[in-house]
């Protein structure tokens, strides 16, 4: 178990329980107000060639009107930082106030130029003074001072010309791009991302210059929480002022998997209070990011009525640092076992097997079989409904005690008992029972479930503020040395599916990340009437967003994982059509992480956990990699992916596609 943090060294956040809004200075971005007691900004940022006024001013004309009260937009070098001036004089010519961030990596002079012009910059330490080449150098105390004074140096014209025009910066430090003296001392970690961001904040405090926000992305949702929460720890500790945060999830990806795995990163931190400006990263138009941001900031706005959790006053996880709870291994629950999906499909009477597919396992009438793709579930909740036929080898039938206990075959179904079921049961499943308990039960049960070893918990909340009310279940059972596998179960009303999607991943997603919960469940008890087509839709994305969730939260790969930026002017081709394409051509090679980037800017570095990558490196040219390592240059874009895939099949990782 993990040694025990009193709620008092415990800086990040103002409570673990009670929803409460970090409370930041107020920084001033032209009309917006990032931080103190406004509410919190939604921003995105242009795809559009900085260099193209009209195209620029058109696409942030739609952004606005999508809901976004910040744009950012590239300037990777001089004339794209003076050109800014025109894009801003004619959005303010056609009565748009929205203000502007430049963008700015490796080029100081272009920030210099755009802090005159725009409201806001956004440098990043891990390039804005150093040119990565991947070196590891080791540094003395003299010697490391001395690249401190060089970055001074190097930053301190921005931070005065910032001053002077009232124009706020954003320090945003970015898990792939730290700088080469970072890493050869605090290594590729979340303590190296902050103290890449503290370097800068310094300078800046010392020139008494605070219109800050700082912001701490990474494509890896654990790393990316861990390091946000340092960051407010050592801002608290260090005395500094509490700065704006700015939330997102870099190259978060596209459709279903980059709002769920952006939800993940983001809805952790908004539910312990953290966030003032928030930016959805997907390789979507950028119109399409504001809506999902509102959607996930929109769940706060009255998140202070909350039902009272009772207070954690020792808290037994290290929130820096992913440790899995320990769970004892019940059947295939626990353990070293990866998490279990358990989808919902109760509401179906007299299912088929043809409508199984909505759970990811399909049935061959011709050749009487059965085939199963990544999304295929361990497990299918019936309810009151038992299926009329036999299951697949490798899936399981749970059903409602009360059936379960009428059922012929008993065996090969396994029961789900309510708290008061279980306590009054004449009949258990040798190997594998079910216990559904609410976070109010989990005090009461724990003589009853210790020494078990044919039991899973299925733990749920009617809490608002739910996964908070979840994490301080988990923290009881830890406390109590209770290592029962836990099931995590969330249910919704009627909403969309980027709803279900957003919400699921924050509340299941945000356990995930801290090491809680050995699997997860969607419910349809909250669902209303729908046609039988209309619920097995439901049950489908129920059990597609189960294994994104999973998925997101670093915790069980099952598909290919596309790491890929959202568009910008940088961008040397059209990265949804060549994301569509990589997809097609690989989306069946299970747990492979494929980098997607339009430019070097978003190449090596911040792929960093992919497994292979494909950079924009000229105009109709490729670079590809192995891991950071580039394998082929200047590849034609014609035959970039033939290329990638050649390089998947040399490294042993290539399967051929099935159809199903």
């Amino acid at each position: 178990m993990e040694p025990l943090i009193h709620s008092s060294e415990i800086h990040y956040c103002d409570s673990l329980t009670k929803y409460s809004r970090r409370k930041t200075i107020p920084v001033r971005v032209g009309d917006v107000i990032i931080g103190g007691d406004n509410p919190i900004v939604v921003q995105s940022m242009t795809t559009v060639d900085t260099m193209d006024t009209q195209g620029s001013v058109e696409q942030c004309i739609r952004m606005i009107e999508s809901g976004c009260q910040l744009i950012r937009i590239t300037a990777p070098s001089i004339k794209e930082a003076e050109n800014l001036r025109n894009i801003r004089n004619e959005l303010r010519k056609r009565g748009y106030q929205t203000p502007l961030v430049a963008d700015i990596h490796f080029t100081p002079n272009a920030a210099e130029i755009a802090a005159r012009i725009v409201e806001k910059v956004r440098i990043n330490p891990g390039n804005y003074a150093d040119k990565k080449k991947f070196e590891v150098i080791e540094y003395t105390d003299a010697s490391y001072q001395e690249e401190l004074e060089r970055i001074r140096e190097r930053f301190l014209p921005l931070v005065k010309i910032c001053k002077e025009h009232g124009t706020a910066m954003r320090i945003g430090t970015n898990h792939g791009s730290l700088s080469d003296r970072i890493m050869s001392r605090y290594g590729d970690t979340p303590l190296g991302m902050v103290e890449s961001a503290l370097e800068f904040l310094r300078i800046c405090e010392e020139e008494n210059y605070h219109d800050i926000v700082i912001s701490m992305k990474s494509s890896n949702t654990q790393v990316m929480v861990q390091a946000y929460r340092l960051l407010v720890q050592k801002l608290n500790e260090g005395g500094f002022k509490p700065y704006p945060l700015h939330l997102g999830v870099t190259e978060a990806g596209e459709a279903e998997d980059g709002r769920i795995k952006s939800a993940v990163g983001i809805g952790t931190l908004l539910e312990d209070g953290l966030g003032d400006t928030v930016r959805v990263s997907l390789t979507e138009d950028p119109e399409f990011e504001a809506p999902v941001a509102k959607a996930l900031i929109d769940r706060y706005t009255n998140r202070k009525n909350h039902s009272e959790i009772p207070a954690i006053n020792e808290y037994p996880i290290n929130p820096f640092d992913h440790t899995k709870r320990e769970s004892k291994e019940i059947y295939n629950f626990g353990g070293q076992n990866v998490p279990r999906v358990i989808t919902d499909i109760s509401r179906v009477e007299n299912i088929s097997e043809k409508e199984m597919k909505a759970v990811g396992h399909f049935y061959l009438p011709e050749l009487d079989k059965w085939k199963m793709n990544d999304l295929g579930c361990d497990f299918v909740y019936s309810g009151n409904n038992p299926i009329p036929f036999m299951l697949p080898n490798g899936m399981r039938e749970i059903q409602n005690y009360e059936v379960w206990k009428n059922a012929q075959d008993q065996s090969n179904k396994y029961p789900l008992f309510s708290l008061h079921e279980f306590q009054s049961a004449s009949a258990y499943h040798a190997e594998l029972n079910f216990l559904e308990v609410s976070d109010t039960e989990i005090e009461s049960i724990s003589d009853l479930v210790q020494n078990r070893k044919d039991l899973v918990l299925i733990l749920k909340t009617s809490n608002a503020h739910g996964m908070p009310a979840l994490r301080r279940a988990f923290v009881r059972l830890i406390q109590e040395n209770n290592s029962i596998p836990v099931v995590v179960k969330v249910s919704y009303p009627d909403q969309t599916a980027d709803q279900t999607m957003l919400y699921a991943a924050t509340d299941v997603g945000g356990l995930l990340v801290d090491g809680l919960g050995d699997g997860i469940l969607i419910s349809l008890e909250k669902e209303g009437a729908h046609t039988r087509e209309e619920i097995l839709e439901q049950i489908k994305l129920h059990n597609n967003v189960s294994f994104g969730v999973l998925q997101a939260a670093r915790t069980r790969m099952s598909k290919t994982e596309y790491i890929s930026c959202p568009s910008c002017g940088r961008t040397l081709f059209d990265l949804q059509e060549t994301t569509a394409m990589i997809r097609k051509r690989t989306d069946h090679l299970k747990g492979v992480k494929i980098g997607i980037m339009g430019c070097i800017v978003n190449g090596p570095g911040e792929m960093a956990d992919a497994d292979y990558g494909y950079v924009g490196s000229g105009k109709g040219k490729i670079t590809l990699y192995k891991g950071k390592e580039v394998i082929k240059r200047s590849v034609p874009s014609e035959n970039a992916v033939d290329e990638l895939i050649e390089i998947i099949r040399a490294d042993g990782m290539w399967t051929e596609p099935e159809t199903i």
